[in-house]
């Protein structure tokens, strides 16, 4: 399928468009009706009018924002009109609401006159938080949003303009930062004088380009003082003292090339002439002023950025809008002003510089991103975006004294947008929060894996766990080098340990009776099984926690583990939990999934007792449903026997627990069919889930993570002596800082 079909029919597909309303409260009762219409709906009214703050309170208005057009200036397409502007503006509502969780009302008005856009806005402003302006030509554009910044008291955000500006600014001080130039001795030519070029000027002088440095470039050549053709007040800013009447002329020697135009606006021969380590960034959409193959052929040290996404270092404006207007609606600022475009640049310089998550490699089919000439600028789908440039908006507009509402704990309102981003998120926060009270030592066998190394320098720097590596000193030494790790954290090789004799001893008591000679116990610590020796750790107290797998198969952790630091006394056998946490829901924890095959009515009721014991650690009440093919005793079977005797030994142990079963799943989700069993002890719907046996647990896990879009957490294993749990292979930094956050809660909680 062409791109042009395809487009079209993503857009045509079933619901038409790209956006619909949907309500936040239930209107399901005349109850509800009531409430939400007449008569209800009067008490906020009235609490409005007396209070027009509370408009804040009642309604979506602080989180409302209006994307406003006339389509004088669609993409790279020209005057389309507003009408035709309309799948833009729905495509930017959905950009909102992914990355920011801002709700959009897109408005496309039928007007070329500038003072009935402005008119229209000003009448608008009751009911939005804020005004997105898009694709509105130059130079009425920077008179609209001049006029609605004065008149307005909310915030009014031209994005052709000042996304693109902040984007490639965050990139220059970057790009400038690799090559070792300073800003203010750079001498940057900038092609095109519409909004975003003007902007982008605009910027880069006020991050430190000197002004006489700057040359703007049009399509009648160099913007120059005593230039009349083509001239207006906003080009005139930039005018500039300057022999060069030519692009080609300007671009002679300049270190920067920023281009807002056209295609092919850049030659090989402009790009040749550049100063040595050159910086372009060729940002005309769909197709840069020049590309990067032919930049590089000419110029193997030019570094490139343009606005599209098959290359390195797009210039994209969703980097920039949802964050921005996140941060001043959330502290409900007057204006989104100057300092505050500077919060959101520095920002999103900062962050690329920072290591980037393996999410954000998996999204980009497993693209390694790392600081240098290639990611001058975080991608777009990189969740800390939100988290770093929010806050900066938000900070820059309580001190600049534009906040209405001015946030008291940073901090938590950090965590508040991580919570947005899903459930899981806020879940995995507060088992975070837990661990960095109390940091406690984990160690890892696989201590030379990369992805090992790299959440061990995550749980330092966020002062989750004190992570110990076993491995070969040297090896590990030379690859924290080669990832530009600087830590200083353990690391024991088991070959040279002072600690291997000990622990061979302690092995040998352990399994003499199992075949074991004192011999072959130190060449197990010493040269066979690292996770051997990291057990021992565990067992003799020189660390609390055993985390690994990474490069093994599951039997190959838990084994070592079961023989050295063994199950808990009166258990017949651990136990295999998972969490799964759906994006708008709740969680739900499934047991067993890893571990027991067919359990027994015994096993059945300790991994009840133990997936229990494990949510509530997580300050949630367990709510358990043993799960299997039959309601309550509908179908007489040895099969359901055992379920039913399995809920009597948990209610005889733990009489305490609220548990039901035997029931279908169905049964144990849904809240309408677990109320028709109006005898049942269990009255909201289970957030424990029972599975029979391993087959059942391990096919629903793996069919709600892949399939249901479940975010899977886990294996957590359950019923050890002290805390041991194993990675899966495919596990990313992210699930190896996860796992560590839960191990150290489950030392805490000895």
């Amino acid at each position: 399928m062409s791109n042009k079909l395809g487009a079209l029919e993503y857009h045509s597909m079933g619901r038409k468009g790209k956006i619909q309303v949907t309500s936040t409260k239930p209107c399901q009762t005349a109850e509800d009706l009531s409430l939400a219409y007449s008569p209800g709906v009067a008490e906020p009214c009235l609490a409005i009018e007396q209070n027009p703050d509370d408009a804040y309170l009642y309604t979506a208005k602080g989180n409302l924002v209006a994307v406003v057009s006339n389509g004088t200036a669609v993409l790279g397409l020209g005057n389309l009109g507003a009408l035709a502007s309309k799948p833009v503006m729905e495509g930017k509502g959905i950009l909102f609401k992914r990355f920011a969780d801002i709700d959009v009302f897109d408005i496309e008005l039928k007007t070329e006159d500038p003072d009935e856009i402005i008119k229209a806005c000003q009448l608008l402003e009751p009911t939005f938080g804020g005004i997105n302006l898009e694709d509105i030509k130059a130079p009425e554009c920077f008179y609209i949003e001049e006029e609605l910044k004065k008149t307005m008291n909310i915030p009014v955000f031209h994005d052709d303009q000042h996304g693109t500006a902040i984007i490639s600014s965050a990139a220059l001080i970057n790009a400038l930062f690799l090559v070792g130039k300073k800003i203010e001795d750079i001498r940057i030519v900038v092609n095109g004088a519409g909004a975003s070029a003007n902007s982008c000027a605009k910027l880069a002088i006020a991050l430190g380009v000197q002004p006489n440095n700057m040359i703007m470039c049009d399509t009648k050549g160099v913007i120059y003082k005593g230039r009349v053709e083509g001239m207006n007040p906003y080009k005139e800013l930039f005018a500039a003292d300057t022999p060069f009447r030519t692009l080609e002329e300007a671009a002679n020697g300049a270190d920067v090339l920023f281009g807002l135009s056209a295609k092919g606006a850049f030659t090989q021969e402009m790009v040749k002439n550049l100063a040595p380590n050159p910086i372009i960034f060729a940002m005309a959409n769909p197709d840069p002023e020049i590309t990067p193959e032919d930049a590089h052929a000419v110029r193997p040290d030019v570094m490139i950025a343009t606005g599209r996404s098959d290359y390195p270092n797009q210039v994209n404006n969703v980097l920039g809008f949802p964050f921005i207007f996140r941060g001043a609606l959330d502290v409900r600022a007057t204006c989104i002003n100057e300092e505050m475009k500077l919060a959101a640049v520095h920002a999103l310089a900062r962050l690329a510089r920072e290591e980037c998550p393996d999410s954000v490699s998996k999204a980009y089919g497993n693209v390694k991103f790392a600081f240098g000439r290639d990611y001058i600028i975080p991608k777009p789908f990189d969740p800390r975006v939100l988290l770093h440039v929010a806050p900066a908006i938000a900070q820059a507009a309580m001190e600049t004294g534009v906040a209405r509402q001015p946030i008291a704990d940073m901090a938590k309102y950090i965590e508040h947008l991580e919570s947005t981003q899903g459930r899981s998120k806020e879940i995995m926060r507060m088992i975070i929060n837990k661990a960095k009270s109390d940091p406690r030592k984990i160690v890892f066998p696989e201590g030379d894996n990369e992805k090992i190394l790299r959440a061990a320098q995550t749980l330092i720097e966020e002062g989750i766990a004190h992570p110990i590596l076993i491995g070969n000193a040297q090896i590990i030494r030379s690859k924290l080098a080669e990832l530009n790790i600087d830590l200083n954290i353990p690391v024991i090789d088991p070959a040279t340990s002072d600690l291997t004799d000990s622990y061979a001893d302690e092995l040998y008591a352990l399994r003499q009776r199992k075949g074991l000679t004192i011999s072959e116990c130190q060449r197990i610590l010493r040269r066979k099984s690292r996770v051997h020796f990291a057990s021992m750790m565990v067992r003799m107290g020189d660390a609390d926690s055993l985390l690994g797998g990474i490069d093994t198969h599951y039997p190959e952790t838990i084994r070592p583990a079961l023989e050295v630091i063994r199950k808990k006394e009166g258990l017949s056998s651990v136990h295999g939990l998972y969490m799964m946490v759906f994006e708008k829901g709740e969680a739900y924890f499934l047991a067993d999934t890893t571990v027991t095959i067919d359990p027994t009515a015994e096993e059945l009721a300790e991994t009840a007792i133990l997936a229990a014991e494990k949510v509530r650690m997580l300050d949630i009440e367990p709510r358990i449903a043993m799960l299997s093919f039959s309601n309550f005793g509908s179908v007489d079977h040895a099969q359901t026997k055992k379920i039913k005797r399995a809920v009597e030994l948990v209610k005889a142990q733990a009489p305490d627990l609220i548990i039901e079963g035997e029931m279908q799943a169905d049964t144990a989700v849904v809240q309408e069919l677990l109320s028709d069993f109006t005898f049942s002890k269990l009255k909201q719907t289970a957030n424990i889930l029972i599975f029979p046996d391993l087959n059942s647990g391990n096919i629903c896990y793996k069919l709600l993570h892949h399939l249901g879009g479940a975010e899977a957490v886990g294996p957590i294993l359950m019923g050890m002596n002290k805390p041991v749990h194993v990675l899966q292979r495919g596990d990313s930094v992210e699930d190896i800082v996860k796992m560590a956050a839960i191990a150290v809660v489950d030392v805490q909680n000895l």
